[in-house]
């Protein structure tokens, strides 16, 4: 069986519950579920592109199966989208059209003076502080596409009261596509109240 990787969200670490949920649960059938810190240690400097270089430094080039969860998510598609050898997708709220996610939560004047200034304070989750993000991550996520095109087996869970990432996002990336499983859940953007029923479908997924 391929590797499994764990890519947490934005502003999160491999600490976070539902990385630990699914690494016990994958470790009660001795499956050891890789969970890489995406930003390497250097959150302020944080772009997709360094973190496409974290996942493939992680996967070795070896198949993989990737489970990303929020910007996790994103950067799984956009993984998988390149790199054919990628076996199986699973995306929990992902963030697709990221880049387009911080003018909408931060309206124009606010963009403009993190321009202007080089830096945002944002809520670390993993370190449970504030941290600086550089303005390099909106420079550099506005390389790629909103809706990568991923050609592998894809499921993706996505809660309908998602007040974070739209869920219209996901329904827009599965339009159409045979390959591509999406299960709406009565659930927010954290899906913390559904992790068993996910569970279930993921283990079927990537273990059967």
């Amino acid at each position: 069986m391929s590797g499994i990787l764990y890519l947490h969200g934005f502003a999160s670490g491999p600490a976070s519950k539902k990385a630990q949920y699914f690494a016990r649960r994958f470790a009660a059938h001795d499956v050891q579920l890789q969970i890489p810190d995406l930003a390497a240690g250097n959150f302020s400097q944080l772009t997709i592109t360094g973190q496409l270089r974290v996942i493939e430094q992680a996967a070795g080039g070896h198949p993989v199966t990737l489970i990303g969860s929020s910007l996790g998510g994103y950067l799984a598609a956009l993984y998988a989208s390149r790199h054919a050898e990628t076996q199986r997708v699973v995306l929990l709220a992902p963030g697709f059209a990221f880049p387009l996610r911080w003018p909408e939560a931060l309206g124009a004047e606010r963009m403009a003076e993190w321009r202007r200034t080089g830096y945002l304070s944002v809520y670390h989750y993993g370190e449970k502080k504030e941290a600086r993000l550089g303005y390099q991550l909106v420079e550099d996520a506005a390389l790629y596409e909103d809706y990568p095109p991923v050609a592998q087996p894809c499921l993706i869970f996505h809660g309908k009261d998602d007040d974070v990432v739209p869920i219209a996002r996901s329904i827009e990336f599965a339009k159409g596509k045979a390959n591509v499983e999406l299960h709406v859940e009565d659930s927010d953007h954290e899906l913390l109240n559904v992790l068993e029923p996910m569970w279930q479908r993921i283990r079927q997924f990537v273990l059967d």
